[in-house]
């Protein structure tokens, strides 16, 4: 029986902007004992990095994070899947999605372009169980569930992941990210994730508008956010105490946490990886 590739994820994975990715750290992500890797910040549509990720590693399952409709054409992206799919078979798994209307000039009628990028994708070949959405709102999480394997959101909370499992139903795959900061003192920890969830998630309307119907406030969502929500959405503390809420996730309906480590300036993030992959008992 073919082994789909959600099979490789596993409960928990690493995010990180590809900008930020070598081999080396795959292969010691992959000795961690982390099930997938997703790769941030909307990669080309010919994923010749994501090739080389699956080339220096064995088991690791490797995700975009997400491939951007408006940047590359749907029969480009279904090429490359099929190219990296004969080299590791079952070990990729396609993430796509709308990106921002700020920063996309030809941003129209995005819900109706990405069911027609999907529709093209599944014409060439890309399997229905290697494609994920980067759903947010229910219409984009009911199309994730009907045409794909599931749904892959971005800055949430396990809140938001327990409404989007009651709209996706019990099948489809469920892989939020969260991001997090090994730090115990909360000063420190928010000086850390508060910018990288100010800017630019706070200045983008289809981050802001989930998040109010999460229920935060116009005052939690000015300026560079609320205490309260930068700590919802960063999990700061010991390893112990984030991946605590990391599992979170879990317990209202994810199959699997991408997890988005931060630190200061420019810092190996292995040693993190590494107390976080203890402290889940990976």
């Amino acid at each position: 029986m073919t082994q789909h590739v959600r099979d490789h994820l596993g409960r928990f994975g690493i995010w990180r902007g590809g900008s930020q990715l070598t081999p080396e750290l795959a292969a010691g992500i992959e000795q961690l004992g982390f099930g997938a890797l997703w790769v941030g910040g909307s990669p080309d549509g010919e994923l010749m990095q994501v090739e080389q990720l699956l080339d220096a590693t064995t088991t690791l399952a490797l995700a975009t994070g997400i491939v951007n409709m408006w940047k590359d054409d749907a029969r480009t992206v279904a090429a490359s899947f099929a190219r990296i799919e004969g080299r590791h078979p079952g070990r990729f798994l396609l993430g796509v999605g709308t990106g921002h209307r700020e920063a996309t000039q030809q941003y129209a009628k995005p819900y109706e372009t990405l069911a027609g990028y999907v529709g093209v994708l599944l014409g060439e070949g890309v399997p229905k169980t290697s494609l994920v959405l980067a759903a947010l709102g229910p219409k984009v999480l009911r199309l994730a569930a009907e045409r794909t394997a599931g749904a892959h959101p971005y800055l949430v909370t396990p809140e938001y992941t327990r409404e989007a499992r009651r709209i996706l139903g019990a099948g489809p795959l469920l892989a939020p990210e969260h991001k997090v900061v090994l730090d115990t003192d909360p000063e420190r920890a928010r000086a850390i994730g508060r910018p990288r969830v100010r800017t630019p998630y706070l200045g983008l309307v289809n981050y802001t508008n989930n998040l109010r119907r999460l229920g935060w406030s116009e005052d939690d969502l000015s300026g560079a956010g609320s205490d309260a929500l930068i700590d919802a959405l960063v999990a700061h503390g010991s390893a112990a105490e984030v991946a605590a809420k990391l599992t979170g996730h879990l317990d209202a309906g994810a199959d699997h946490v991408a997890i988005q480590l931060l630190t200061a300036g420019d810092a190996d993030p292995l040693a993190g990886y590494r107390q976080l992959a203890q402290a889940l008992a990976l």
